[in-house]
């Protein structure tokens, strides 16, 4: 009986934490380790998924599926995901390439192939459409990793040096905030000397609003 009643209480703290997140949110057992043991938690999930209440996105993955009222259950978050992966591993992530570029609005591509650079150990993981890959790179390229600055510098070395950027610049001035902005000036260093001159050229406006 009083089994019966620990797993009962298990599952309901388990779904009122779940559903007292907005839509969307991205989980891992560890996010749950405290309310109750790692098997009480897995059997939990498992009920929870069964009911439909919870989905599985990726091995060790859940979320609180979003849904459209035209296009119905939505696909994983994957901000949302890539704080689930920070939370659990206790690393840093910076988003490269294509999805960098979305993030900051200079590309209306999504990406299906997402590779991330991290400070933590290399691996790869399937989310719906979309494979992530997380490459281990130097403290140097983490510098900045997670902040503005960090994704302004990769989503620029993806369009690469040869590219115009006439717009690039007004674009990153429309879009990111004036603290923002100013941050890319002090971390320019960090960023090769083409990407640095961009990002100056960015904050410099930010000077002239004062």
């Amino acid at each position: 009986m009083g089994r019966g009643k620990h797993v009962k209480s298990v599952d309901s703290q388990i779904l009122n934490l779940v559903q007292s997140r907005p839509s969307g949110w991205v989980f891992t057992p560890a996010d749950l380790s405290d309310l109750g043991s790692r098997n009480a938690v897995a059997g939990a999930l498992k009920r929870h998924k069964k009911a439909g209440l919870i989905r599985q996105i990726a091995r060790g993955f859940y979320d609180r599926p979003r849904t459209h009222p035209q296009f119905g259950v939505l696909a994983p978050d994957l901000k949302e995901v890539e704080q689930a992966l920070r939370r659990r591993d206790a690393i840093r992530l910076q988003p490269t390439g294509a999805y960098a570029a979305n993030l900051l609005h200079l590309s209306t591509q999504v990406p299906v192939r997402i590779v991330y650079l991290t400070d933590g150990p290399a691996r790869r993981l399937r989310v719906g459409k979309t494979h992530i890959t997380l490459r281990r790179t130097t403290p140097r390229n983490m510098a900045t990793a997670g902040t503005t600055s960090g994704l302004a510098i990769q989503a620029l070395r993806w369009l690469g040096k040869k590219s115009d950027h006439s717009l690039t610049v007004p674009l990153l001035r429309k879009v990111l905030s004036i603290e923002d902005r100013h941050k890319l000036a002090s971390d320019a260093r960090y960023a090769p000397a083409w990407i640095a001159k961009i990002m100056r050229q960015v904050s410099e406006d930010s000077e002239i609003s004062k």
